[in-house]
């Protein structure tokens, strides 16, 4: 992507639903793991109480307030996690937008993502969020792959992302982001894939339970959070169908991405910035994956 790095505001937003879910913003990522963030909320990495909860087995936004040991066991499967972008695509202008191979189409390996409008990185959230999620995982079982843990230069580009999923047999894979759209947009999304049959393209056997992993992730993210889904992106359903992501186009196990929020909404942006959000997030997408391999 040529402008990833310069476009921004509504342009951004524009580009993006023309480019893949990616919204381009020359912010300034902050790599590696927020420390305040981890103090909050006690979670982030391998950090606090290893099953997310207050160490008393109350777990932070289930809404619930009941003591209990985690929903379901993930012994024997895997999930592949990958945090949108890279907190080091803006260095790295030039070979984040070449161009790959997606099976209908060739799009730019990546983009620096979004980012709020006080300069808080989607690259920064995406990898904390997934940490979060990855910690609660695991304390369910689960052997997590991530696709970049903010240890690679840039990227990966969007086909080896997919890959990453492909390679270790993943049962569940979530792609991680934050929206870029104009202010009033908001609420999250999940992106299903669409049947895409071209090049080395084929989605046939993922869409159907792509579609119940992504239904069941947007009813745990809601109950979880709190969040409406997307007032402006699929109707009020949470969910939206596309062909154009080479994550999804190109992955041989059931895949979804989700969209947490609106980064340059001030509403959306003060949950997305708050660290005790992120972890319910984290949560909200433990609870639908674990549904997803449980049921």
């Amino acid at each position: 992507m040529l402008v990833a790095v310069v476009v921004v505001g509504l342009g951004g937003w524009l580009f993006w639903r023309s480019s893949g879910g990616e919204p381009p913003r020359a912010g300034q990522p902050a790599p590696g793991r927020p420390a305040d963030d981890e103090a909050a909320a006690g979670t982030a990495g391998h950090g606090g109480s290893p099953d997310g909860t207050d160490g008393r087995g109350h777990t932070p936004g289930d809404g619930s307030g009941t003591a209990g040991p985690p929903r379901g066991s993930l012994k024997g499967r895997t999930v592949v996690i990958d945090p949108g972008h890279n907190p080091h695509n803006r260095d790295h202008g030039r070979e984040i937008a070449r161009l790959v191979n997606i099976g209908n189409e060739r799009k730019e390996c990546d983009t620096t993502g979004t980012a709020t409008n006080d300069d808080y990185p989607e690259a920064s959230f995406t990898l904390d969020v997934a940490r979060r999620a990855r910690t609660l995982l695991e304390r369910r079982g689960a052997k997590v792959v991530f696709t970049q843990d903010g240890d690679r230069p840039y990227g990966p580009c969007v086909d080896e992302r997919a890959a990453i999923g492909n390679k270790a047999h993943a049962d569940a894979a979530l792609s991680l982001h934050a929206d870029g759209s104009g202010a009033g947009n908001r609420g999250f999304h999940v992106i299903l894939p669409a049947r895409v049959t071209a090049g080395s393209a084929d989605t046939s056997d993922i869409v159907k339970p792509s579609r119940r992993l992504g239904e069941g992730l947007a009813r745990r993210f809601m109950a979880v959070t709190g969040s409406d889904p997307s007032n402006y992106i699929g109707d009020g359903t949470g969910l939206d169908v596309r062909s154009d992501l080479g994550g999804l186009n190109l992955s041989t196990v059931p895949k979804v991405f989700i969209e947490c929020g609106n980064m340059r909404d001030p509403k959306d942006a003060a949950q997305l910035t708050d660290p005790k959000w992120r972890q319910k997030a984290a949560l909200g997408i433990t609870e639908g994956i674990t549904d997803f391999l449980t049921h």
